[in-house]
């Protein structure tokens, strides 16, 4: 307890933020929901980097991270993207929960609110 009467914890407050880096994988999808609010989907392929540390030789380089874009501005910007554009995205993790016939299904994914494509980004095909 702090001398306020809080936790440590409520004071330092919780912190859910996603800044990324990585290439485009595939066209971003827009997908209309049963409300009518329109969500765009895209994956965004990110390098691990020269200090993770690879458990075997065979160890993944890459983590490939599902993104959704429910703002407008976000949707615009990912209109003008093309696959392996590199994009500085900046978010908040989320899982997403759904039914799937009888069953719950669920998936965490990165709730993009800003979008930027690096200049000099488009890979070369």
């Amino acid at each position: 307890m702090t001398a306020g009467g809080g936790t440590e914890q409520a004071v330092a407050g919780h912190v859910n933020e996603v800044h990324l880096v990585g290439r485009l994988a595939a066209e971003p999808e827009p997908r209309e929901l049963p409300s009518g609010d329109v969500v765009v989907t895209f994956r965004l392929v990110v390098e691990r980097g020269a200090n993770r540390r690879a458990a075997t030789p065979r160890s993944p380089t890459v983590d490939t991270l599902d993104c959704a874009a429910w703002r407008k501005d976000v949707q615009r910007s990912l209109a003008a993207a093309e696959a392996g554009d590199v994009l500085e995205v900046d978010g908040a993790l989320r899982r997403r929960f759904w039914r799937a016939g009888a069953s719950a299904a669920s998936r965490s994914e990165v709730e993009v609110t800003r979008l930027r494509r690096r200049r000099g980004s488009r890979r070369a095909g």
